[in-house]
Parts: C-alpha cells; sequence; structure tokens
C-alpha cells in the first residue's frame, strides 16, 4: 500500500474557511480592502491585546514596514537575533541599514539578554545609536521579554517583536504580539494559522499604524488623484485572503491545544531516551508549541541530526534542522555577532518534527513506530 507523506507543519483549512472566501466572491471585494479586512484587522488587534493592526501579505513584508515606520534607512543600526528564519532581518537590508546579530540563550532559544546588553555598551562605546532590536519568539516559545525590554529602554532603543511563530503563546498571561512598539505577526502555509500568505503588523500606536496602511498601499496620497511623495509598496492584504483569516483565527485556541498534544506525544516517547532534550517552558512561559524540537546528542545516543532525518525520509515524513544561524550565513558572513555560539549548537544538534494540528491518528502511529526504530525505544 502506498504511503502518504507526512508533512512537517501543512495548512489546516475547514469549512469556514470555503464558506468565507466564496462570501467575498459574491460581494466582489476581493482586491486590498473589504469588510473582511476590517474584521480580520480588528480581532487580531483584540486577540494581541493591542489596539490596532495593519494586515499584509507576508510577516517580511510587516517588518519592512516595522522598519519604514520608525525610520530606519541607510547608516542606521538595527540588532536582531541571529537565530531566526532570514525574514527577520532581510527588511533591514532592504533600506541599506546595518545589521548587528545576537546569540540566543539556553532556555527559550531566544535572543540572550545579556548578548544584547554587551552589544549595546560596545555600540555606546563606538557612539553607535541602535534604532531598533528584532526579537523572535522561536518555535512558539516566548522570548525574555521582559529582560529585554527593560535593555531597550534603558539604552532608549525600539523594540520589533517578531511573533511569526508566536500567535497564540504567552508570557505571564500576556499574548506575544503584545510586546515592543510594533510586533509582526505571519499567517504563511506552515504556521498556525493561514491565509495562505499573509501577515500582520500590530501596535497600541496608531500614528504607526496609519503609516503602516499608507505605505502598504503605494503611499498614495489623499487626493482626487494618484500623487506620491514617499515610496510604498504593494503590501497590503486582499479581502478573500482575510476571510480565510478570520476563519482560522476563530480556530486559534484548538490549534495551540493540538499543537501542544503533539509535543506531549513526542516528550512521553522520547524524554527518557539518555541524549535526547526538549526546549522546556520556564516558569510563567506557555508556548504555543507551533513546531515540536529535539536536541540530538550524537555522542549519548549514537545517532546523528542528518541520519534520523534520512531515516524519517525513508518513510515519507518530513523533518527539518532547526534555523541554520544568521551569523553563519554566507550572505551575512562580514555581519558584526555577539554571543557565545549557543545558537551555533542548536543549528548543529537541533531536529523539528512533524507538528501539524491535522495530523492523523493513523500518522502519528507511523511516526512513533519509526521513533522506535530510530532509538531503540523499549
Amino acid at each position: 500500500m502506498k504511503k502518504n507523506r507526512i508533512f512537517l507543519s501543512p495548512p489546516h483549512i475547514g469549512h469556514q474557511e470555503n464558506e468565507n472566501v466564496s462570501k467575498a466572491f459574491s460581494s466582489n471585494w476581493i482586491s486590498t480592502t473589504g469588510p473582511y479586512v476590517d474584521e480580520f484587522e480588528k480581532k487580531l488587534a483584540k486577540h494581541c491585546e493591542r489596539n490596532y493592526s495593519c494586515v499584509v501579505q507576508s510577516g517580511t513584508a510587516a517588518i519592512h514596514l516595522a522598519i519604514r515606520v520608525l525610520g530606519i534607512s541607510k547608516g542606521d543600526t538595527v540588532l536582531c537575533q541571529s537565530f531566526t528564519f532570514i525574514g527577520s532581518c532581510n527588511p533591514v537590508i532592504y533600506e541599506k541599514a546595518n545589521l548587528i546579530f545576537i546569540d540566543s540563550e539556553k532556555e527559550t532559544w531566544n535572543m540572550c539578554p545579556n548578548s544584547l546588553r554587551i552589544a549595546l555598551e560596545d555600540c555606546r562605546k563606538r557612539k553607535i545609536h541602535p534604532k531598533a532590536i528584532i526579537v523572535v519568539h522561536l518555535y512558539g516559545m516566548p522570548a525574555k521579554m521582559d529582560e529585554i525590554l527593560s535593555i531597550a529602554n534603558e539604552f532608549k532603543v525600539a523594540v520589533i517583536e517578531d511573533a511569526a511563530e508566536a500567535l497564540g503563546s504567552k508570557l505571564n498571561d500576556k499574548p506575544c504580539g503584545s510586546f515592543g512598539r510594533l510586533s509582526i505577526l505571519s499567517f504563511n502555509g506552515n504556521k498556525i494559522i493561514t491565509t495562505s500568505g499573509g501577515g500582520a503588523l500590530v501596535s497600541n500606536n496608531l500614528a504607526d499604524i496609519n503609516e503602516a496602511n499608507f505605505l502598504s498601499t503605494q503611499a498614495k496620497e489623499n487626493k482626487p488623484f494618484y500623487e506620491h511623495k514617499k515610496v510604498g509598496y504593494n503590501y497590503k492584504l486582499s479581502n478573500i485572503l482575510a476571510s480565510i483569516g478570520v476563519a482560522q483565527l476563530e480556530k486559534i485556541n484548538n490549534r495551540v491545544d493540538k499543537r501542544r498534544k503533539n509535543y506531549t506525544f513526542y516528550h512521553r516517547l522520547l524524554k527518557n531516551k539518555r541524549g535526547v532534550s526538549f526546549l522546556n517552558e520556564p516558569k510563567g512561559f506557555f508556548s504555543n508549541r507551533w513546531l515540536t524540537c529535539i536536541i540530538i546528542d550524537e555522542k549519548k545516543c549514537g545517532i546523528s541530526v542528518d541520519q534520523v532525518i534520512s531515516e524519517f525520509e525513508e518513510d515519507k515524513i518530513e523533518t527539518r534542522r532547526l534555523w541554520k544561524p544568521m551569523h553563519m550565513q554566507p550572505v551575512f558572513k562580514n555581519i558584526p555577532f555577539y554571543g557565545t555560539g549557543i545558537s551555533n549548537l542548536l543549528f548543529e544538534k537541533g531536529l523539528c518534527l512533524p507538528s501539524g494540528s491535522n495530523i492523523k491518528g493513523k500518522d502519528k502511529k507511523r511516526i512513533k513506530e519509526k521513533l522506535i526504530k530510530i532509538f531503540s525505544l523499549k
């Protein structure tokens, strides 16, 4: 019997999404304005305990708008978490600003407050005044925002919170997406909720969101003809895609619950396996468990990350290494980096396991059988 492929994090779409899309089509609101755009923005802001939001075509577009809203341009400096997806930092390069990469810490795998402080102190000595810090909540685990925000406030640097992977996560009962001056979300096809492609910028600052909306619609002046005093972008999310987002957001608690159950499934199987460890939740941290990840110590368990990936691939089960840090990327080889190499080790030893909220029971059985074989579990 031919086996289906088990994907790492596939889209999870239902009947309501189809219904909303049909309504959007029948209303003829299919472009970048319409009732679903307005509804999605209001509901996202409410979910993130923010006042305002602007929905756009991707999380990267949202970060680019945040960079523009903060007035970051050529010659300015931005500090960014190194252990992340490249979309977190590429927009800084779009504006010809300078990057500094910051290492991770062991507890959450996110930006290390100590390394951040060292970098900012060094900037101060060199008369560099950074314009922003981009901190990311990886795999749904909140970063140490209390410490990071305190340091940012001390050095008077704005914080852009990249919550692309963390919708539904919380820190001390505050939702991810509610920290810093500006926060971004992603609704890519592999995220915990999706609009196929999409993102959002959320904030409590109306002027910031107004500027983001203005820039996301080609920076057209309010005149009876097309006039432009700034360079803008065609970034706004369509009403069709927003209609999917409205339906998806209603299910966010259910999606988080299913992802967390995936984590429990893997943890029960592997918690006693020597050489295998998980990203645990520190006190006060609540992860949506977007992806369940493990660290594999080859010396202790006798198998490498590459071997595990290969074994799973033989059975058409998708796994993936953790993010390769930005300071290790050839394109950023000359960018300054502050840290001790924690993110290097995470990349070397880390693995993402299939974590979709729509994994079927029979697929979990296949995954379990494969894990038992790979790690010689009893």
